[in-house]
């Protein structure tokens, strides 16, 4: 991995987590609509530790994917886990069924998913613990309040949402202190650009999800496939170089249920860009 003063190799997730910037993902670990166990089981647990080996120290999960199925396979993969590793899960959506996702806000209901989320990622305390999503039925207050007891009691280090506006971000702000936001964002879909403006602005991490999603630039003949041929590379690894380049503060996790994609995507932390190459990306949208 390479580690210039234009394309950090780390991020310090708040101001005590040094983490190198291109993470892990462990939604694809799970069944079809990220619902049930993985197809293949001893291929996932080989995912987790072959990420590791790579150099992987961050990793991104959830207690809906599956649900509980993605934490349960990384304790069982990497418990006892290495020096530095840090495991990001949240909490605030429910499973109902494939593909199914209703929020639950309820202070209660975070503390239980807490609780059981340390349990089953053997932890003392979750290094990152976000809100998956904002339930509009219950005040925000009563959400971040509630992880911010988490927070006093211990039990959580750090904390981040996820799917907010600048604004809604802005208000968790005056409960407590944010550290990481994770939006929808790719090279092919920036609506999320004011909000990773002011993360970077106020040194917050960005985590973008559905990094690899580039729509039709990828298409033989296409803008990215012209880069990607230039460099060398994939589609994909430039666009995971894209997202690294674009700012200090965004921490890609890709995902993958294969050993092959999880080596392909770690090599866009190799890829070099020039800032032409940034803007003619951009530009290509």
């Amino acid at each position: 991995m390479t580690d210039t003063t234009t394309n950090p190799d780390t991020f310090t997730i708040g101001g005590d987590l040094t983490v190198h910037r291109l993470g892990f993902g462990s939604m694809q670990l799970t069944g079809p609509g990220v619902w049930g166990p993985p197809k293949d089981h001893d291929e996932a647990i080989r995912v987790l530790k072959r990420s590791v080996e790579l150099g992987v120290d961050f990793i991104d999960t959830a207690d809906s994917y599956g649900p509980y199925v993605a934490e349960d396979l990384i304790a069982e993969a990497l418990h006892p886990y290495p020096e530095g590793l840090v495991i990001a899960t949240k909490a605030g959506l429910t499973r109902v069924g494939p593909s199914q996702w209703p929020p639950v806000g309820r202070p209660e209901y975070l503390r239980q998913e807490a609780l059981m989320s340390l349990r089953r990622l053997k932890l003392d305390t979750i290094d990152l613990f976000q809100l998956h999503r904002i339930d509009p039925k219950v005040p925000l207050e009563d959400q971040v309040g509630e992880l911010k007891k988490l927070q006093d009691e211990g039990k959580i280090r750090h904390i981040g949402l996820s799917e907010v506006s600048v604004e809604q971000l802005q208000e968790a702000q005056k409960i407590a202190t944010i550290v990481s936001v994770q939006n929808l964002y790719n090279l092919a879909k920036r609506d999320a650009e004011p909000l990773l403006d002011h993360a970077e602005a106020n040194g917050i991490g960005f985590i973008p999800w559905f990094p690899l999603a580039t729509g039709g630039l990828a298409k033989e003949g296409g803008k990215l496939d012209q880069l990607a041929r230039k460099h060398q590379a994939t589609p994909s690894q430039l666009a995971l170089a894209w997202l690294l380049h674009r700012s200090p503060v965004m921490l890609p996790i890709p995902g993958t249920s294969s050993v092959a994609h999880l080596e392909d995507n770690m090599k866009a932390a190799d890829i070099e860009l020039t800032p032409e190459e940034v803007q003619e990306l951009e530009q290509a949208v």
